[in-house]
């Protein structure tokens, strides 16, 4: 069965730190492009970060270059999403899909073509 699952979200202060990862089970996930895709409430879905590992293509939305960091593990078939100086506008569900070519980390903002999609997991970014 085709899947991601991803984890590590939570409730973290301004200014701080969080690790997500998105585990695929079923694929090798080092030929597709990976993408990290946020929504908040009342906000629609949008695509922060992307990266294909075997052209070590890495993509980040200007809102979070410098702060976000994308990296993948073959070995453990996971993608990470290293979240610094975290905002409160950062908070939402935090998403993680697969579309299969690198090319698609081009238009990766969108989300067309990603697919499977994981659960999701939320990340809070409160005082």
């Amino acid at each position: 069965q085709v899947q991601l699952v991803e984890s590590g979200g939570g409730l973290v202060q301004p200014g701080g730190s969080l690790r997500l990862s998105c585990a695929a089970s079923g694929f090798k996930l080092d030929y597709y492009a990976i993408g990290w895709f946020r929504q908040a409430p009342g906000k629609e879905r949008e695509g922060i970060s992307c990266i294909n590992i075997n052209h070590d293509t890495k993509y980040y939305i200007d809102s979070v270059k410098g702060r976000f960091t994308v990296s993948g593990d073959n070995a453990k078939n996971t993608v990470y999403l290293q979240m610094d100086d975290l905002k409160p506008e950062d908070s939402g569900v935090y998403y993680c899909a697969a579309a299969p070519g690198y090319w698609f980390c081009s238009g990766y903002v969108s989300g067309s073509g990603f697919t499977p999609w994981g659960q999701g997991t939320q990340v809070t970014v409160s005082s």
